[in-house]
């Protein structure tokens, strides 16, 4: 008997109308978009308005992304719906402004940052392990709390059961279930007059929560530029931040523009790592073996809080790294053309939208071997592999890609010891759907039961 197919969205009809694509990007942007994407080198999309081009052929992926990421920033249009949260964050500005925040941001992860954070690492994953419920659970829910606790501990130096960490925790999945991936304009470069087909009192509450989560993430930063005055700050990535110098003008982030960078570290730091370790949990579910083999392999845990121990967790990792390929926590990005270009047998104007999509790259027909199946003997030593870019390339990869590695491969390992996770008989397997992340339709539910 076959092993079953990691869930994938369904994908819709090769030709529909305008109105129909719209209404079924409302509900989903990976189940809006054709099967024969995941076979194309290139794919253009016209309207009377405008024309995409989502690019899967990587020297054209390599080419935007690493050889002349300047000529293809960030498109402002991506920042229609994230601005009211991320203001004016890494993530989502482009030139010297980029290039100044990177300089400030990059050395506090940095040489060996990984190591000095790996203790708060390790204690969120302790009280993952001791918070996680029996019985029938929504795993996402948990992971959200976990992937917090480590944003916050690593960032804080505050567990999530604090007071304030705690309404972030919560004012944050507010936002993400008022606030898609990208919003219509962002993919589709609709002109103004044209409806967005969000619903009643959407951008009202995406604002709302918007607001809430800075304000209190301000009084945090707040309280940590007064801990830093009087010498008695700990010595975290705010801390970090907050004292790092851009080489060339020799300042530092205002508290004002530290709010936008602990923003967009929430998003990436919490919300993209619960996203993945909720996958990560559901696959080892969908397959017992490999679960068991991560269990058997998390005894090298039982030493306590080393560093080393990562090289004692090859499986825990394949399995990690595959899960990311499979979904990706960002399963689309937006690029934008500043000048006039030639992509294969088509002229690129200026201000066209290139869309980079992971998620259709990592299961293309024509780059992997098995793209649909679940197989993380892929990754071991000498196996031929294709494109991956769970965290994006080139100059904008995502600065806490080795941090992220770590913290999954720690609580995936750490929960898979303490626990048995299983299918729920008759229940209908979760359905991937883009949000800020890549989340499951109806949630991810499974039988936990204690080792």
């Amino acid at each position: 008997m076959n092993a079953p197919l990691p869930p994938k969205p369904p994908a819709r009809a090769d030709r529909v109308s305008l109105i129909q694509y719209l209404r079924l990007f409302r509900r989903d942007i990976l189940s809006a978009q054709p099967a024969r994407l995941y076979h194309a080198w290139m794919a253009e999309f016209r309207t009377p308005f405008f024309r995409s081009y989502l690019l899967n052929q990587p020297d054209l992926v390599d080419l935007v992304l690493k050889e002349r990421p300047e000529d293809f920033p960030k498109s402002d249009r991506i920042s229609e719906g994230l601005r009211p949260l991320l203001g004016n964050s890494v993530f989502l500005t482009n030139g010297e402004t980029w290039k100044r925040q990177r300089r400030i941001i990059d050395p506090a992860f940095e040489g060996g940052r990984l190591r000095a954070t790996f203790p708060a690492i390790w204690a969120a994953a302790e009280a993952a392990v001791a918070r996680l419920p029996q019985g029938e659970v929504e795993i996402e829910a948990q992971t959200s709390h976990a992937a917090a606790d480590v944003i916050f501990r690593t960032l804080f130096s505050v567990p999530i059961e604090d007071q304030t960490a705690q309404s972030v925790f919560h004012g944050f999945r507010a936002y993400q279930r008022t606030q898609p991936l990208v919003n219509l304009a962002a993919f589709l470069p609709v002109p103004r007059f044209m409806p967005r087909f969000m619903p009643r009192g959407f951008a009202k509450s995406t604002k709302r929560a918007a607001r809430d989560i800075r304000a209190l993430i301000a009084r945090m930063t707040e309280r940590r530029v007064a801990e830093i005055a009087a010498g008695q700050a700990p010595d975290d990535l705010a801390t970090k931040i907050l004292t790092m110098h851009d080489p060339q003008t020799g300042q530092g982030f205002s508290p004002d523009e530290m709010v936008d960078q602990v923003a967009i570290f929430f998003l990436a730091g919490h919300e993209t790592s619960a996203s993945a370790l909720a996958w990560a949990i559901y696959l080892l579910a969908l397959y017992p073996e490999w679960q068991t083999r991560i269990a058997h392999e998390a005894r090298a845990l039982e030493g306590g809080c080393d560093f080393a121990v990562l090289s004692q967790l090859p499986v825990t990792r394949d399995v990690f790294r595959e899960t990311l390929r499979l979904y990706p926590p960002v399963p689309m990005m937006v690029r934008e053309a500043t000048r006039p270009e030639r992509f294969r047998d088509r002229v690129i104007k200026r201000g066209a939208q290139l869309v980079i999509s992971p998620f259709h790259i990592h299961r293309h027909t024509r780059l992997w071997d098995n793209p649909d199946g679940f197989a993380p003997t892929r990754w071991e030593k000498g196996r031929r592999r294709g494109p991956y870019l769970p965290f994006s390339a080139g100059p904008r990869i995502c600065t806490g890609a080795g941090f992220a590695m770590v913290e999954g491969v720690v609580l995936l390992a750490m929960l898979a010891r303490a626990y048995r996770f299983d299918l729920i008989e008759g229940r209908a397997p979760p359905r991937p759907v883009a949000h800020l992340t890549l989340r499951a339709a109806n949630g991810i539910w499974l039988n936990i039961t204690q080792r």
